[in-house]
């Protein structure tokens, strides 16, 4: 558990970026596993950075990335490619560094976790999201040794624990948290507990340093009011831009401004949440031209009201763009959202 870190290098925005797949269909009519869709991955990449100076840090592999279902020469590839096109000089993009890329590993499997955190490491990875052992259940002390052997597996490397029992059946307590923070690499959470008074209670106990990170979007800012630095965001893969803005006006105080942003998103963070992540913000960047909506079994592609509620709140947020005289410093826009998503799923 020896590390020289001090404080977390993650605060502000992470964007949690969807992992794009090819269709799943061939020229026979076949329908095989959709393949990773590297030039639809950098598309996606260089959407999410076009401004900058919002986007703190990129998360891969994780939730939204379906991390589950991607193999382990797929995982290398995607994180190459995540570290190579954040390291690429980035005046244009208002940045001077480049931008750390944070890589999940989480398994169920200590051991396993331990290898995909070396691998991720040997692959260029700044930091680590460890979710907590799905379906075992584990008590406190077997959470803090869990941690304890990621670290030991990546030496130096900074580790984001994450905390959404709605997917693992297992919650990082504030109680837990207070044991799992001797872990010296463990910097930050992100907490998608939903619970808000949790979330409020880790934020105090939190030692100096260390970091609470939102970890869904509609509780960003009331989060961040609370005491959170950040937000790992799913909706920032559709609309960074704005994200970043809300982010940058709640930590900074600016109220007035982050509700303004809030209101602005809050359709979009309903719609991206319709049905289980990843699948409406796929079908979202469908809409964008970025990617297919395609993703892996077990998960099914968007149902009907899904792609609705989608255009109907990418069509709101291109209305108040168009509408903007200077409140808004958002410059990018988008294409005019098509009026059927049948040619968008492949």
């Amino acid at each position: 558990m020896t590390s020289t870190l001090t404080a977390t290098p993650f605060t502000g925005l992470g964007v949690a970026l969807a992992t794009p797949f090819s269709s799943g269909s061939s020229a026979d009519g076949q329908v095989r596993k959709p393949q990773v869709d590297h030039a639809a991955y950098e598309r996606l990449i260089r959407h999410v950075l076009a401004d900058g100076r919002g986007v703190d840090y990129l998360v891969v592999l994780g939730s939204t990335g379906e991390a589950a279902t991607v193999t382990d020469v797929e995982r290398h590839a995607l994180i190459r490619q995540a570290v190579e096109l954040t390291r690429q000089p980035t005046r244009d993009a208002g940045r001077s560094t480049p931008l750390p890329v944070v890589v999940g590993i989480g398994h169920n499997d200590t051991e396993r976790t331990c290898e995909l955190a070396a691998q991720a490491a040997a692959a260029g990875a700044d930091g680590l999201l460890v979710v907590t052992p799905y379906y075992n259940k584990p008590q406190v002390s077997g959470l803090v040794a869990h941690y304890s052997a990621v670290a030991d597996a990546a030496p130096g490397l900074p580790i984001i624990a994450y905390n959404v029992p709605g997917r693992t059946g297992c919650s990082l307590t504030p109680t837990a948290m207070r044991q799992i923070w001797a872990v010296d690499q463990v910097v930050a959470l992100k907490e998608s507990s939903g619970d808000l008074r949790q979330i409020a209670q880790l934020c105090q106990q939190a030692p100096a340093g260390r970091a609470i990170l939102a970890g869904d979007d509609d509780l960003a800012l009331a989060s961040i009011a609370v005491g959170a630095q950040g937000l790992v965001s799913v909706c920032a893969n559709v609309a960074p831009v704005e994200t970043a803005e809300l982010v940058a006006a709640a930590r900074a105080g600016e109220m007035d401004t982050a509700r303004e942003r809030f209101a602005l998103l809050a359709p979009l963070m309903a719609a991206l949440f319709a049905e289980t992540n990843p699948v409406p913000v796929k079908a979202a960047l469908a809409c964008l031209g970025l990617t297919s909506a395609s993703v892996r079994l077990p998960l099914s592609p968007a149902e009907p009201g899904t792609w609705t509620g989608v255009q109907s709140a990418l069509a709101d947020l291109q209305a108040a763009r168009r509408q903007a005289t200077g409140t808004w410093s958002s410059t990018t826009r988008m294409p005019a959202i098509p009026a059927s998503p049948a040619a968008l799923v492949s």
